[in-house]
């Protein structure tokens, strides 16, 4: 079920115009950088986006802007872990194509409260279920992390979905910014603005 899901979402992805996504990329990740968890770290950990997957690059230039610590992921076997960035020469394509740190400056510890991570998903319900990008290597990531650490998704509206199916060893995210909303999966909070197209 998992797999058809993340077809059928990744062709929506895939159909969207490069205008239309970069867009709706900036007024996500406008609104990400508004969220107290990302004003309160002082490190994050991006992602390197795929295709139309939403971007990062404003988050990237804000944290450094703001002396936040960077950091991306980076996978070595099965193994993944989070490496330091400070300029974006430090990110080369490593695994399938993918940007990753080139150094090995690896984040210290479980990350504790002073990290937000910005996680990537191909479809998330409101709950913060996600479908990541198939290989499981995120989760295992994110699972060695304290549990505080904020999880935070950007996602286009149409990758929110009714219901996520949910195996052993999924982790769901704390919030997920649209281009419509802020989502807190707790329940607690869903404000909904114009998009800004």
């Amino acid at each position: 079920m998992k797999r058809a899901l993340r077809g059928a979402v990744l062709a929506k992805r895939d159909a969207l115009s490069p205008m239309l996504a970069r867009a709706w990329g900036q007024g996500i990740q406008r609104r990400a950088l508004a969220l107290p968890a990302y004003l309160a770290a002082r490190a994050v950990a991006l992602y390197s986006p795929l295709g139309n997957e939403v971007e990062t690059s404003e988050i990237f230039r804000d944290a450094l802007k703001a002396r936040k610590r960077l950091y991306y992921p980076k996978v070595t076997g099965d193994v993944a872990g989070a490496y330091r960035v400070r300029a974006r020469g430090d990110l080369v394509p490593g695994r399938y194509g993918i940007l990753e740190p080139e150094g090995d400056e690896r984040l210290p510890g479980s990350g504790g409260d002073a990290l937000a991570v910005f996680v990537p998903g191909v479809a998330f319900d409101i709950r913060g279920n996600r479908i990541g990008r198939g290989g499981g290597w995120y989760d295992r990531w994110l699972e060695g992390l304290d549990v505080c650490v904020p999880r935070i998704a950007l996602a286009y509206e149409f990758q929110l979905l009714e219901e996520v199916p949910v195996e052993r060893g999924d982790l769901p995210v704390h919030t997920i910014v649209t281009e419509s909303r802020v989502i807190a999966c707790d329940g607690s909070e869903h404000r909904r603005a114009e998009p800004d197209v």
